[in-house]
């Protein structure tokens, strides 16, 4: 069977089950696994911080050896993980260009252009250029003066699904292609799926440094074809993993 949002489409596979924990007990989960969440989204992007490193600096030791940027990235994901638990346990999360804005601005403020707004709302002129796959090929951004209206069209689109985990994971696949921000934009599309799975009583999306290759071919499946048919199968079992891992720990 196929499936679609407004901006990308997927086969739909079988896949295992995931256990819903509700939302306090995801909740406290995410707080448990905080180092662990920030060091594979850092590590993802390259950062060289190793996950006891990222513990210390969390707990308020500057590592040495460290530049800058790396260490001020990791602070980063560690406030937007802490600002996005703030929203959903305060019911003010929602899907919304203004709750995705302030989420963006909490985690790329110091990386990206104009953070804090869809590209073209700044200062920063024209579409941004666009993204370098593995394989060497460009894809141009989608064009800025119709970000809006194509984040709505999402927005819509994602009522079609009921099944909550895909509607998230969806969501996570359609922003990631149409890059709403020059940068940050995987960071920011996790953390609202994030709060979609939480919202809804499942564990935040991790996806672990180790699986990044199988995380960067799926990606160049989705800008070479628009189709997300890889990715959502390797985020249903990201999620898969995540859920056994919790029935054991907590």
């Amino acid at each position: 069977m196929l499936k679609a949002t407004s901006r990308v489409s997927w086969q739909v596979r079988d896949h295992g089950d995931i256990g819903k924990l509700g939302t306090e007990r995801a909740l406290f989960r995410l707080t448990k696994q905080l180092p662990d969440l920030v060091w594979n989204a850092a590590a993802l992007e390259g950062n060289t911080f190793t996950l006891p490193e990222v513990r210390t600096l969390l707990d308020g030791v500057t590592v040495g050896g460290k530049s800058l940027p790396e260490q001020q990235q990791i602070l980063d994901l560690s406030e937007a993980f802490n600002l996005l638990a703030d929203l959903v346990r305060t019911e003010q999360f929602d899907i919304t260009a203004q709750v995705s804005n302030q989420l963006h601005q909490a985690v790329a403020g110091n990386e990206a252009l104009d953070a804090g707004m869809f590209r073209g709302d700044g200062a920063v002129t024209g579409d941004g250029g666009g993204v370098r796959l593995t394989s060497g090929m460009h894809v141009p951004f989608d064009a800025a003066e119709q970000l809006h209206s194509d984040y709505q069209a999402l927005l819509g689109s994602l009522h079609a699904l009921s099944n909550p985990v895909e509607r998230a994971l969806a969501y996570f696949c359609s922003a990631t292609r149409s890059q709403f921000y020059f940068d940050g934009n995987k960071r920011t599309a996790r953390l609202v799926a994030s709060g979609m799975l939480l919202s809804a009583g499942y564990s935040a999306l991790n996806i672990p440094h180790a699986r990044r290759l199988e995380f960067n071919c799926a990606l160049d499946q989705l800008f070479a074809t628009d189709d997300a048919t890889d990715l959502m199968a390797f985020l249903y079992d990201c999620l898969v993993e995540s859920s056994r891992e919790s029935n054991g720990r907590l």
